[in-house]
C-alpha cells in the first residue's frame, strides 16, 4: 500500500468508527429515555454515589463528554448543584475507559472452528444482520432503537478493522517507527494527545486509534502513557464549548471536567517521570497491545479519580474562585436563600421573605425590559445574550416562589396573611410574563439589526414616545409593589389606558403609511410586534396594580374593579390621564389631544 492509500483507509476507518460510536450512543440514550437524566440528578447526594453513577451512565452511553454536557445543562438550569456535578464528572472519566475494552473485541481473530465463530468479522456480521432486521422490519420504536445500537456497534467494529488494516503494513516502515518514537518524549506525547482528541472531540476515538496503531508493535509504554494523559485533557474541548452561553455555574461545571484531567496529568507525569529518572522502569520499552492500551487508560483514569476524591470540596472552592460571581449574581442567590423551609412554620417571617424575594424578581423583570427597549436604538449582542440569561433567572424566581408560596398556604394563616399570599400568587405570573415580553422585544430588535430594517422617521418618533410611556409605567408599577404604595399604584390604570389608546392610534397611522408607501411591509410586521408586546406589558402592570389595590378587600375580581374604575372616573383619574397625555404627546394638534381626553372620559 502506498502512503495515500494508507491515509485514505485510515481516515475511512476513523469516519466509520466515529459514526458507529455516535449511532450506538444515540440508540442507547433513546432506549434509556429520560431515566438516565432522572438518575443523574436525583441520586447524587454523596460524592461516592455521584462517581458510581457517572461511571455507569458513561459506560452505557459511551461518551464522557455527553454525560458531562448533560450535567452542565442540569447545573445551568438550577436543578443540580456544582458540588453534585463533581462526582458525576469524575465517574464519567472512569466510565469512558470502558469503550477501550469493547474495542478489544475487534482484535479477536480465528482461523477455524470455534475461534473463527468468535472472530470480529463473524460477530460484526451477525450483529449487523440482526440490527438491520430490527431497524427495517419491526415497527416498535424500542426495537428500532435497539437496531440502531447493533448497527452502530457493527459499524464501529468495521471502522476499527479498517484502521488496523491500514496501519498494519507500517510496522515494517522504518520512518514510521522512528516518527512514533518521538512521542516517547513526555511533553510531545501529551501535546499530541491533547490536540488529536480536541480535533476528534472524543477520548474514545483517540484511544481507539492508539489501539489500532499498537498492532504495528511500534507503540511502547513510553509512547502510550503521555498520549493517554493528553487524551483526557483534549476531551474537555467539547465540554468547554457546550458551556458557551451558560450561566456561571454551567461554566464552573465544564471547568471541573478540564481540571480533573489536568490535575491528573500534572501529578502523575511529575510523580512517574521523577521516579523513573532514578529507578529506570524496565517496562518503558515494552510493546503495547490493544488490551494493554485499554488497561493503561483505565488504570490511569481510576488512579486520577482516587487521587482527587478527597479534594472535592477544594476543587469546588477553586472553580468558584476562577469563575467569580459578580455582585448582581450574589444578590440573586441571596434572594433564593431567603426561601428557607424552616421559616414556613412562622408565616409572618416567611411572608416577609417572600416579599423581599419578589421585590428582587420585579426589579430584574424591569431591568430586562429596559435592556430590551435599549436594543431598539443601540443593538448589542452581549446585551441580547444577557436578556436571555436573565429570563432563565426570572423563570427560576417564578418556580421557587410559586412552590414556596403553595407550601405556605398549607399552614394556618390569618386573614391579612392569606390576602398577602394571594397578592403574591396573583402578581407572580405577571412579573414572569414581563420577562417574556422583554425577550420578545429583544428578538424583534435582533431581526431589525440582522436584516438592516429601519423604520420611517415618523414611526421611529412615535415608537420612542410609546416606549418612554411604557418605561415609566413599568417603573411606577415595580416601585409601587416594592414599597407597598397604593397611591402610586393608582397611577397605573390612567397611564395604562393612555398606552392602549396610543397603541391603537399607532397601528392606524402605520397602516396609513403603508398605504401611502412611506413604509414597507417588511418593517410593518416588526412594528406591529413591538406594539403588541408593549401593550401586553402595560396590561400586566395593570394586573399588578389591581392586585395591590384589591388587597384592601377580600374579593379579587379584576374585571369588576377595572369596570368600576372606568365608570366612576373622578377628577383625580382624569387629571392624571391628561398629565400623561400631555407628557406622551403624539397628537399633531391641540384639538387631537382634546379628542384623546374625551375618549378617555367616555371609555
Amino acid at each position: 500500500m502506498n502512503g495515500i492509500t494508507i491515509i485514505l483507509s485510515l481516515l475511512s476507518g476513523v469516519a466509520l468508527f466515529l459514526f458507529g460510536m455516535s449511532l450506538m450512543g444515540d440508540g442507547l440514550k433513546k432506549v434509556a429515555g429520560n431515566k438516565l437524566e432522572l438518575v443523574l440528578y436525583k441520586l447524587t447526594n454523596t460524592p461516592i454515589k455521584g462517581v458510581l453513577l457517572g461511571t455507569v451512565v458513561t459506560a452505557i452511553i459511551q461518551s464522557s463528554s455527553a454525560t458531562t454536557v448533560m450535567v452542565v445543562g442540569f447545573v445551568n438550569s438550577g436543578i443540580m448543584k456544582v458540588s453534585q456535578a463533581i462526582g458525576i464528572i469524575m465517574g464519567a472519566n472512569i466510565g469512558t475507559s470502558v469503550t477501550g475494552w469493547i474495542l478489544c473485541l475487534s482484535y479477536i481473530d480465528g482461523t477455524g472452528g470455534i475461534a473463527q465463530l468468535l472472530s470480529t468479522a463473524t460477530i460484526s456480521a451477525v450483529v449487523a444482520i440482526v440490527g438491520i432486521i430490527f431497524k427495517m422490519f419491526i415497527k416498535k420504536t424500542a426495537y428500532k432503537n435497539v437496531g440502531d445500537i447493533m448497527l452502530g456497534f457493527s459499524i464501529l467494529m468495521t471502522g476499527m478493522q479498517m484502521m488496523s488494516g491500514a496501519v498494519s503494513p507500517l510496522k515494517e516502515n522504518e520512518h514510521f517507527v522512528n516518527a512514533l518514537t518521538m512521542f516517547s518524549n513526555p511533553f510531545m506525547g501529551i501535546v499530541v494527545g491533547i490536540l488529536f482528541t480536541a480535533v476528534l472531540q472524543s477520548a474514545s476515538a483517540s484511544v481507539g486509534i492508539l489501539q489500532a496503531l499498537s498492532i504495528t508493535g511500534s507503540i511502547t509504554f513510553a509512547t502510550a502513557l503521555p498520549i493517554t494523559m493528553g487524551i483526557g485533557v483534549g476531551a474537555a474541548c467539547p465540554v468547554l464549548l457546550s458551556s458557551i452561553g451558560t450561566n456561571k455555574n454551567g461554566k464552573r461545571t465544564a471547568l471541573i471536567y478540564l481540571m480533573n484531567d489536568l490535575f491528573g496529568m500534572i501529578f502523575w507525569s511529575v510523580a512517574f517521570y521523577s521516579v523513573n529518572a532514578f529507578v529506570h522502569f524496565p517496562f518503558m520499552n515494552m510493546a503495547m497491545s490493544p488490551v494493554k492500551i485499554a488497561m493503561l487508560n483505565t488504570v490511569f483514569r481510576m488512579a486520577t479519580i482516587l487521587l482527587l476524591i478527597p479534594f472535592i470540596s477544594q476543587i469546588e472552592k477553586l472553580v468558584f474562585k476562577l469563575v467569580k460571581d459578580d455582585p448582581e449574581e450574589l444578590e440573586e442567590q441571596a434572594d433564593f436563600d431567603l426561601l428557607e423551609e424552616r421559616f414556613l412554620a412562622y408565616p409572618a417571617l416567611a411572608i416577609g421573605q417572600c416579599h423581599t424575594a419578589m421585590n428582587g424578581m420585579a426589579k430584574k423583570s424591569r431591568k430586562n425590559i429596559y435592556r430590551a427597549m435599549s436594543l431598539l436604538s443601540d443593538y448589542s449582542q452581549d446585551k441580547f445574550n444577557k436578556i436571555q440569561e436573565k429570563e432563565n433567572l426570572i423563570d427560576q424566581y417564578e418556580d421557587k416562589l410559586g412552590t414556596y408560596l403553595m407550601q405556605l398556604t398549607a399552614h394556618e394563616l390569618s386573614m391579612p396573611q392569606s390576602q398577602e399570599v394571594s397578592k403574591f400568587l396573583h402578581t407572580l405570573s405577571d412579573f414572569e410574563r414581563l420577562g417574556d415580553h422583554a425577550v420578545n422585544i429583544s428578538m424583534v430588535a435582533k431581526e431589525l439589526e440582522e436584516k438592516h430594517f429601519q423604520f420611517s422617521e415618523f414611526a421611529q418618533y412615535e415608537l420612542e414616545v410609546l416606549v418612554s410611556a411604557v418605561r415609566e409605567l413599568v417603573s411606577i408599577t415595580v416601585d409601587a409593589f416594592c414599597d407597598d404604595n397604593l397611591e402610586q399604584a393608582a397611577h397605573v390604570e390612567p397611564l395604562r389606558e393612555l398606552i392602549g389608546m396610543l397603541c391603537n392610534e399607532l397601528k392606524n397611522r402605520h397602516v396609513a403609511r403603508l398605504r401611502e408607501g412611506k413604509c414597507e411591509m417588511k418593517q410593518g410586521f416588526a412594528f406591529n410586534d413591538l406594539l403588541t408586546n408593549l401593550e401586553r406589558i402595560s396590561a400586566h402592570c395593570s394586573n399588578v396594580a389591581v392586585a395591590m389595590i384589591e388587597i384592601e378587600t377580600a374579593d379579587f375580581d379584576t374585571h369588576e374593579y377595572l369596570r368600576s374604575v372606568r365608570q366612576m372616573k373622578n377628577d383625580q383619574y382624569l387629571d392624571w390621564f391628561e398629565e400623561y397625555a400631555k407628557k406622551y404627546n403624539i397628537a399633531s394638534s391641540k384639538k387631537e389631544r382634546k379628542k384623546l381626553l374625551a375618549a378617555a372620559k367616555n371609555s
